[in-house]
């Protein structure tokens, strides 16, 4: 099979393009994503995944999607279920931390049921970002909540039951995203604290987590550690603070590098990711001229991005044996009872 490139791509629409399938077929990305633009109906998702990754020919290429619930779920009613934000469960775990945890994996787990059916096998969560009081709500309610201990151990739970389901989880964004006052889609957030404050919250819950398969950047400077430079373009950050001090050895992808704070076109974004030592570039909006611009500056996956690829496909499982309508029942019983 011919060796895939350093990147991850959107598609348009609810169906493939002519253009979309030589795209594909030419430069191999190693991944796929999905937005609320290519969903319409069961079938229709179904369907465009097998595409996705009938242009590759490879029947096992991953298929991502940001499916957390509440603002940010792509796939919602009828096709499923409407599920609640991260504070939602945080709320109940800050009453009840047995429940609030069941409550987190019971999500994720369903999550699962929900998403496999369509051939989805990578989701987007847990958000593992600590906010602060004021920051940017870019984060806000998708949040678990404040105490970075708390954020951990409900990351982890939520991880676990996407990992029940035979999907893996995408811890994001790394570092830390809780303190940005400003939205990354639209500018560059800069935090101004030391390092040693980052240690004691932003950084806690990644630390706890750092044994997990695969993570997401974020658009962000920290000043205390390189102040010119974004986390998801700076090697610094990445080699210093992702790949030091919280150990994280999995495969980091950036967030999306259409996003308004990184500066540049989108070939310098793409190539400036690549230096800074993340694995694969995020490329989420389906713009063709985009695309081209992307796959002509990444690699062909090899090396320490080889290895962590394939620790990547080596780590799906086959599912549970879990009841779908018995455990469907369990949460909304939670969430009647909270």
């Amino acid at each position: 099979m011919t060796e895939s490139k350093a990147f991850i791509s959107g598609c348009k629409g609810l169906t493939l393009t002519s253009d979309e399938k030589t795209f594909f077929a030419g430069e191999r990305p190693w991944g796929f994503i999905l937005f609320g633009r290519n969903i319409s109906e069961p079938e229709q998702i179904a369907d465009l995944t097998a595409s996705l990754r009938d242009s590759i020919g490879n029947p096992d290429a991953p298929v991502l999607i940001d499916q957390e619930g509440g603002r940010v779920q792509r796939i919602r009613p009828p096709i499923v279920a409407q599920y609640p934000n991260g504070d939602a469960i945080g709320e109940i775990y800050r009453r009840d931390r047995e429940q609030g945890l069941r409550a987190a994996w019971l999500m994720s787990r369903l999550h699962a049921f929900d998403l496999m059916r369509f051939g989805i096998t990578i989701d987007c969560l847990p958000v593992l970002d600590v906010p602060i009081e004021g920051s940017s709500d870019v984060i806000g309610n998708r949040a678990y909540g404040y105490d970075p201990h708390a954020v951990a151990e409900i990351g982890a739970a939520a991880a676990a039951g996407l990992k029940a389901g035979g999907m893996l989880p995408v811890m994001k964004h790394m570092p830390g995203h809780g303190r940005a006052f400003v939205d990354s889609h639209h500018k560059l957030p800069v935090v101004d604290v030391s390092f040693d404050e980052l240690t004691k919250s932003d950084f806690l819950p990644f630390v706890a987590m750092k044994n997990e398969l695969m993570g997401m950047s974020a658009h962000i400077v920290f000043t205390a550690i390189d102040p010119d430079n974004p986390a998801t373009t700076s090697a610094k950050v990445v080699r210093d603070v992702i790949r030091g001090h919280i150990g994280f050895d999995g495969l980091l992808m950036s967030d999306d590098v259409s996003m308004n704070a990184l500066a540049g076109d989108i070939e310098a974004r793409a190539r400036g990711i690549i230096a800074a030592g993340l694995d694969l570039v995020l490329h989420c909006h389906g713009i063709m001229d985009e695309m081209h611009q992307v796959a002509r500056v990444v690699p062909v996956i090899s090396g320490d991005r080889l290895r962590r690829v394939k620790a990547v496909e080596a780590g799906f499982t086959k599912p549970d044996a879990s009841d779908e309508v018995a455990l469907r029942d369990e949460f909304n019983g939670i969430f009647a009872i909270a």
